[in-house]
């Protein structure tokens, strides 16, 4: 018995030496897509979602407005998901909608309800850089940031920009964008985006969002009450706040369509 212990006790520091090795021997686009890979994790592991919001659009000369609505999500698949947002006040934008479908392995496709119009428009190509309803995020930050639609590399570990250590990130995308590259921070201890700074494609520092408030909800799923978007250029910031929070209502796959924007009352 001595000698089976003293070989099994042998045998587990040998797997703790190679351990050490192979993650001395990773490289930085490796451990960068492994711990954005364990990041998309954790964020995910339920059926569907619903939020409610509120925006706030502030111009570099101080004016603000304010808008509110409600989003929500299903997922479709490993990695794959729908999702909508509905603004529901001030009158001149209520109803004013933004259906994302997100894929795996191919480009995510976004439509814009007009009510006052009655018209529903494709966002594709260039307009997906575009800003979304005149705020200072695009259109395809807000769809989910899905770990295929870029390539990684870990740069360093240092402090958060709210405390506590953070892992600093840069991904690329491969697909057309309005970003060269995103820099994001993770923090260590449970993976939560706690800044993102966005480059434009020349390089240069176009935007910096900073994500905070978080909490985390059924005992799992940690979600931030508030994100600001701030951008560089014009000085202007939006500013998001999430509240209400429930996951896994039973929400259908078929209330996430171009057909259902139209009906959005």
């Amino acid at each position: 018995m001595m000698l089976i212990r003293r070989t099994l006790f042998g045998a587990a520091l040998g797997l703790l030496a190679l351990g050490a090795g192979m993650a001395a021997a990773e490289t930085a686009e490796q451990r960068g897509l492994r711990l954005a890979t364990e990041a998309s994790n954790r964020n995910g592991g339920y059926e569907d979602i619903t939020v409610s919001g509120e925006m706030i659009l502030k111009t570099s000369g101080g004016q603000s407005a304010t808008r509110r609505f409600d989003a929500r999500w299903v997922t479709t698949g490993a990695g794959a998901s729908r999702s909508m947002l509905i603004f529901r006040w001030p009158g001149d934008i209520r109803n004013t909608a933004l259906l994302t479908h997100v894929f795996t392995g191919k480009k995510d496709d976004q439509w814009l309800y007009l009510p006052a119009m009655e018209r529903v428009r494709r966002i594709s190509g260039s307009g997906r850089s575009g800003s979304f309803v005149g705020s200072e995020f695009a259109f395809e930050d807000m769809a989910d940031q899905e770990v295929d639609k870029f390539k990684h590399q870990w740069i360093a570990e240092q402090n958060c920009p709210g405390g506590g250590r953070c892992h600093v990130i840069d991904r690329f995308p491969t697909s057309k964008s309005g970003y060269s590259r995103q820099r994001i921070w993770l923090d260590t201890a449970q993976l939560r985006l706690q800044q993102v700074h966005y480059f434009d494609r020349r390089g240069a520092h176009l935007k910096t969002l900073s994500v905070s408030g978080y909490r985390q909800y059924n005992g799992r799923f940690w979600r931030s009450s508030r994100m600001d978007m701030v951008n560089h250029l014009t000085g202007a910031r939006t500013r998001l706040n999430w509240k209400g929070y429930t996951f896994n209502q039973g929400l259908q796959k078929n209330a996430f369509t171009v057909n259902a924007l139209r009906r959005i009352r």
